[in-house]
């Protein structure tokens, strides 16, 4: 991939036009040197480089959208510093906060996907193979993108054709309703089948970075997982079981904090992951989730039982305030509840999570006054006396698919413990204190999510875990008996399950209406 450092092609064709900032402009910008382009295999070769460019640019959209309402992130200030999204964490959102605005920002990518696909369609100088394999790529990236429009907002506008078909576009004729979920959603099927349908029986390349055969087959399968649990489409469990099967042949590896480390790019658990490198990007948005070394200021060790002049004093334990480094500063931080729902073997605890504490040191033996942890999942790497957040952002890996058709198994009612065995004999090096044990469907459905929820950590899947999951027919994300993980009242708040759009979208567009249930100053409601 670093065909990115040179790809004049995202500036030549504007691939970050849409601002997420200002409302949907639905004016085609995809029309420069359209009769010199798509003239070779190069050309369509980088586009597509340069749309897999703009899905990395997307990558902390997708974690904002996939987990920050999931309940595991902390509302309270750990280090005297802004919490940007706080709206979000505390699920409070309206037409005036909606969290995210412009729908996410993400009909920028649709429009040059779209674009792509009718014009590698019309192209007489690819191999048929070639073809399908370009447009197998732009199919499944359509599909995620409508997947996360789905899943936050419910019906959304359907663009499926490049608005350069419309010679002389307007803004009264770019206009569109929201469709149905419904409609969406058959939207999302039809895209991701017909992406594994292009692919065929080719087999995925080794660079993960890309989307392949195998990233295509989990999307399907996570997506008509949705549909059978969310829409009660009970017939899709077997075409998501079917798509998992066939996405088999990744392996967990040994140990699970090398899975995200630089040094494993392309490892053999990843199935498809967004690509850092030094030198050419970075996720700088972990950053936000460490600490901020300057609010180190005497009062911070790493035993909470420190005693005066006993206990390890902290000044920078994870090594990022070097010299050449950018100052960190602390806006996000998960629950300390979530890292002590891990089990003090479980090998994931100490590969995500740094926990230290704020101490009172006018007692003896000083006492606690603030639990906090630093994000190390995704830390990156020094070069050259600076810290680069280098790591590659999972999409899918196996242990995801091992934990869908655990999902799926006990949907059916069998017993899901051979996919979560090697996922927890992983997580505590074959010598797990408390194995699984099949304890019947609702039972077996929240062992799974506090599973997913200690393996995905910062890989945006929990929202939409809580979401999917259920128990008996309530999802996991409504408070209700026996589920400690639900975060709305059903009856009060059981609209905001789905995203708000911001006064903006329908001054522009008047056919569009506020998502239900919130109260809105359209006109058109």
């Amino acid at each position: 991939m670093k065909k990115y450092k040179y790809l004049i092609l995202v500036v030549i064709w504007t691939l970050t036009t849409m601002s997420c900032k200002k409302a949907l402009d639905l004016k085609a910008e995809d029309n420069f040197g359209d009769g010199t382009f798509w003239q070779n295999e190069s050309q369509v070769t980088n586009f597509m480089v340069g749309m897999h460019k703009q899905f990395r640019d997307n990558q902390f959209q997708f974690e904002r959208l996939g987990e920050m309402r999931g309940g595991s992130f902390s509302n309270v200030d750990r280090q005297n510093t802004s919490l940007n999204e706080l709206p979000i964490i505390q699920q409070d959102i309206n037409e005036n906060s909606s969290g995210v605005s412009n729908w996410a920002g993400f009909y920028g990518p649709i429009f040059q996907l779209n674009l792509f696909i009718q014009k590698t369609q019309e192209t007489t100088f690819l191999s048929e193979n070639n073809k399908n394999y370009f447009l197998g790529q732009a199919y499944a990236m359509r599909a995620y993108y409508y997947f996360h429009l789905l899943r936050t907002y419910g019906g959304v506008p359907l663009r499926l054709e490049p608005d350069a078909s419309n010679p002389n576009p307007t803004a009264v004729s770019l206009r569109k309703a929201r469709s149905t979920e419904a409609d969406v959603l058959a939207a999302v099927k039809s895209d991701v089948d017909k992406s594994v349908s292009l692919f065929g029986n080719t087999a995925s390349p080794a660079d993960k970075s890309l989307w392949s055969p195998k990233a295509a087959l989990m999307l399907k399968g996570e997506v008509y997982l949705w549909s059978a649990k969310v829409y009660n489409a009970t017939a899709d469990l077997e075409v998501a079981k079917g798509a998992l099967n066939a996405a088999a042949g990744s392996t967990l590896m040994p140990n699970f904090a090398n899975v995200f480390t630089s040094a494993n790019k392309n490892n053999a658990e990843v199935i498809l992951a967004i690509r850092y490198r030094v030198g050419e990007a970075e996720m700088n948005n972990v950053a936000n989730f460490t600490y901020s070394t300057f609010n180190f200021n005497g009062a911070h060790y790493k035993d909470s039982t420190a005693t005066a002049g006993v206990g390890n004093f902290l000044v920078d334990p994870l090594i990022l305030a070097q010299p050449n480094s950018q100052q960190v500063i602390q806006r996000y931080a998960y629950t300390y509840e979530l890292f002590q729902s891990y089990d003090l073997k479980d090998t994931r605890r100490n590969a995500t999570f740094y926990d230290y504490y704020r101490v009172n040191t006018s007692t003896t033996p000083y006492t606690v006054t603030i639990r906090n942890t630093a994000l190390v999942k995704f830390l990156g790497v020094i070069d050259a006396n600076k810290r680069y957040f280098s790591d590659d952002w999972t999409v899918y890996r196996e242990a995801d698919r091992l934990l869908m058709l655990a999902e799926i198994a006990n949907a059916e009612g069998a017993d899901p413990t051979p996919y979560i065995k090697p996922v927890r004999d992983r997580a505590f090096a074959n010598a797990d204190p408390t194995p699984f044990v099949n304890g019947g469907k609702d039972a077996n459905e929240l062992a799974i999510f506090a599973e997913r929820s200690k393996e995905f950590v910062y890989e945006g899947k929990r929202w939409y875990d809580l979401r999917r999951m259920k128990i008996g027919n309530e999802p996991l994300v409504f408070k209700t008996a026996g589920n400690k993980y639900g975060v709305l009242d059903k009856v009060t708040q059981g609209y905001k399950i789905l995203w708000p759009i911001e006064p903006a979208i329908w001054t522009n567009d008047p056919l569009v209406k506020q998502t239900p249930g919130y109260a809105t100053t359209n006109p058109n409601k």
